[in-house]
């Protein structure tokens, strides 16, 4: 087969199945904690040790706080977001459009990192909540979300995914 019939062949399975997926991965920005690394992992080790979000988001005293770092608008946001999310001890689901989304954790790696899978999700996702030590006894925290996705859907998601890291890493920083 020549190499052009071969490239050919090859964009033709490209353009007509869009089988060709890749990992996108969407990271927010480095977030400084001011609690040891050992303390911030096992907050987040037990999922369920976040469901006092939904109460600090309804709290005025601590809306005030998260105002200091969250604009006011990504808070309330957040706080209708968390309406439909349960925590257990090892995932998250979460009530959306497209139907129940859980994120379970699928490895630990005490004390530097979290990485979860999506189960029930119309296209695949990880997230990863990645700490480090910082060198005054703090931590530094970062948010990757991860999309398996063709060429074609990128373009669509990577904003939703991109602002998704973002607010995550937000909302930990202010819960830790």
């Amino acid at each position: 087969m020549s190499a052009c019939k071969l490239f050919c062949t090859f964009v033709r399975r490209i353009y007509n199945k869009q089988q060709i997926m890749s990992l996108s991965k969407f990271e927010s920005e480095v977030k400084y904690i001011a609690q040891p690394v050992e303390v911030v992992y096992e907050r987040y080790a037990d999922l369920r040790n976040l469901q006092g979000l939904k109460d600090m988001l309804s709290d005025p005293a601590m809306a005030e706080r998260i105002a200091e770092k969250v604009p006011a608008d990504k808070v309330e946001e957040a706080r209708k977001q968390l309406e439909n999310v349960e925590f257990e001890q090892d995932s998250i689901s979460i009530s959306s459009p497209v139907g129940q989304l859980v994120l379970r954790i699928v490895e630990r790696e005490a004390p530097k990192c979290l990485k979860f899978a999506s189960e029930g999700a119309p296209l695949q996702l990880y997230l990863w909540i990645q700490l480090l030590p910082h060198t005054d006894g703090g931590s530094r925290m970062k948010v990757t979300v991860g999309a398996e996705v063709n060429f074609f859907m990128k373009g669509m998601v990577s904003k939703p995914l991109q602002q998704a890291a973002d607010m995550l890493a937000n909302v930990l920083s202010v819960n830790a």
